[in-house]
C-alpha cells in the first residue's frame, strides 16, 4: 500500500505584525531581526481565536481538497504545543465542531517536530488497515506562552495551522523514507516554564543542535528512499531560523532554489511551520504531483524528524 497525502490545507491568521512591532519597544532593530533569523514579519492570531480555531480552518481545507465526504475521516491526530486547555485536546474539540463521527482522536506532542511525527503516526494507522482516512493537524498559537518582553523570545514566534488527510495514494506516490529521533538531555534548552507560562530557551545549544541534527536527519530520510540529493524537487525545512536552514540545506546538498522559505513571512509557527510552507510553495507552483519532497524539523524535546515524501494523490 502507498500511503501519502489525500488532502491539504493550511491557514494562518489575519494579523500581520512586523519587526518594527518590537523596535518599538523592545532594545533590537529590524535589521538585527532578519540578520540573524530572517524573518521579517509574523501573523498573531486574534485574542478570541485559540488553537483549535486554526485547527479547524486548515482541517476544512484539508478535507475539502481531498475530495473525501467528511464522514469517510476515522481518525484525528493534532500536533500542539498550545491546546486550548490542559485537557480536553484539541482533536476532541476539532471532532466535535466538524461534526465528525464518535472516532478516535488524541492530541500529540512533539512540539516543532509534531506535524511529521503526526503523518508517521498516522501512516501506522493506515498501514495496518485499521484505519483507511487520517486527518493530521499542526495547529499552535505560540504567542500565547511567548514572554513578548523577552528579546530573544518574542521576536521569533507566530500563529498558524496546517492539516493533511493521510491514506492510501496511487502507486509510487506517498512517504517513501522517515527518520524519527529524540534526545531527553536537551530537555533543557527549549521548554515551557509552567510557573511563567511562557516559552525558555538557550538559543546557543538549540541553534547548535539543530545545526548538526537538520542535516543528519536530511541525509538519512533521502538515502532510506534510496535516492540521492540531486532527485529531490523540494526541501522544506522547520521554519526557525534561515541559518539553521541554509546549513541544512548545504548539508544535503540541494540548490538554494529548492529549499522553502516562509520564515520571513510566518516566523516560527513550530507543529503550523512545515504545512504553512507547503501551502506557500503550492500556490507558488513550485509543487507539484510527482515532485519528491523532504521535510524536516526539529523542537523542544529535544525531537527531530525528517520524511521523505513523493507528492500527489
Amino acid at each position: 500500500m502507498d500511503i501519502g497525502i489525500k488532502g491539504f490545507g493550511a491557514y494562518s491568521p489575519e494579523r500581520v505584525v512586523t519587526n518594527a512591532h518590537f523596535e518599538s519597544y523592545l532594545d533590537t532593530s529590524d535589521e538585527w531581526i532578519r540578520k540573524m533569523t530572517g524573518i521579517k514579519e509574523r501573523r498573531f492570531a486574534a485574542e478570541d481565536e485559540d488553537t483549535s480555531d486554526l485547527a479547524y480552518e486548515a482541517a476544512v481545507r484539508a478535507i475539502e481538497d481531498s475530495g473525501l465526504d467528511k464522514d469517510e475521516i476515522e481518525m484525528i491526530i493534532v500536533a500542539t504545543s498550545t491546546g486550548d486547555k490542559p485537557f480536553p485536546t484539541v482533536a476532541t474539540t476539532l471532532q466535535k465542531r466538524l461534526g465528525l463521527n464518535k472516532i478516535p482522536s488524541m492530541d500529540q506532542l512533539a512540539a516543532c517536530t509534531g506535524f511529521i511525527y503526526g503523518i508517521v503516526t498516522a501512516q501506522q494507522f493506515v498501514s495496518s488497515g485499521l484505519y483507511k482516512n487520517v486527518l493530521v493537524v499542526g495547529a499552535d498559537k505560540l504567542t500565547k506562552i511567548t514572554d513578548m518582553n523577552d528579546r530573544s523570545t518574542a521576536i521569533l514566534f507566530g500563529d498558524g495551522a496546517g492539516a493533511a488527510v493521510i491514506g492510501e495514494v496511487s502507486e509510487g506516490r506517498g512517504i517513501l523514507g522517515v527518520e524519527l529521533g529524540s534526545d531527553g538531555n536537551g530537555g533543557p534548552y527549549l521548554y515551557q516554564d509552567m510557573d511563567a507560562n511562557t516559552i525558555q530557551m538557550n538559543g546557543r545549544e538549540v541553534f547548535k543542535f539543530a545545526v548538526r541534527i537538520m542535516g543528519e536527519a536530511s541525509t538519512k530520510v533521502v538515502e532510506k528512499a534510496g535516492l540521492e540529493p540531486e532527485d529531490v524537487d523540494m526541501f522544506v525545512p522547520h521554519q526557525a531560523n534561515i541559518r539553521i536552514m541554509e546549513s541544512a540545506r548545504d548539508r544535503l546538498g540541494i540548490e538554494k532554489e529548492k529549499m522553502s522559505v516562509t520564515v520571513d513571512r510566518y516566523g516560527n509557527t513550530s507543529a503550523a511551520s512545515i504545512p504553512l510552507s507547503i501551502a506557500y510553495e503550492i500556490e507558488q507552483g513550485k509543487i507539484k504531483d510527482n515532485d519528491t519532497l523532504v521535510l524536516v524539523g526539529f523542537g523542544g524535546g529535544l525531537t527531530w524528524g525528517a520524511i521523505t515524501l513523493r507528492w500527489g494523490k
